[in-house]
């Protein structure tokens, strides 16, 4: 399935507009961005060689930060088109797995391991 750069950036940005408004309004200090595919580097750390990466959460979940977390640069999570045009068949299967991608993400974002996103759901 093949999405325009513009209309991948779109869904995204409507992934993030759908999370509830509590969690929308914990959000500080993170940059949510879209890149065609992973580097080398981040796709063999975060797979071992073995799959797609979807999305990449890097920074410091909340639950772990401090006082002296202030000014630090921002968290990033960046998902990743390629993969994503890839894995899926249809545009709606597309536009569902980029939500569920934008939500398993700011799920490390809020402190949870993949085991428990994958158990419920993301």
């Amino acid at each position: 399935m093949h999405m325009s750069e513009p209309e991948f950036e779109r869904t995204v940005t409507e992934a993030v507009r759908s999370v509830p408004e509590r969690f929308k309004k914990a959000l500080s200090n993170i940059a949510i961005t879209v890149a065609d595919e992973p580097t080398d580097k981040e796709y063999v750390s975060m797979t071992h060689g073995d799959g797609e990466l979807l999305g990449l959460y890097q920074g410091t979940p909340i639950t772990q930060r401090t006082t002296g977390y202030a000014g630090v640069l921002p968290d990033r999570i960046t998902i990743f088109k390629g993969p994503h045009e890839r894995i899926c068949a249809t545009h709606a299967q597309m536009v569902e797995q980029i939500r569920k991608t934008v939500l398993h993400e700011l799920g490390h974002y809020f402190g949870f391991d993949d085991k428990y996103l994958h158990s419920h759901g993301y």
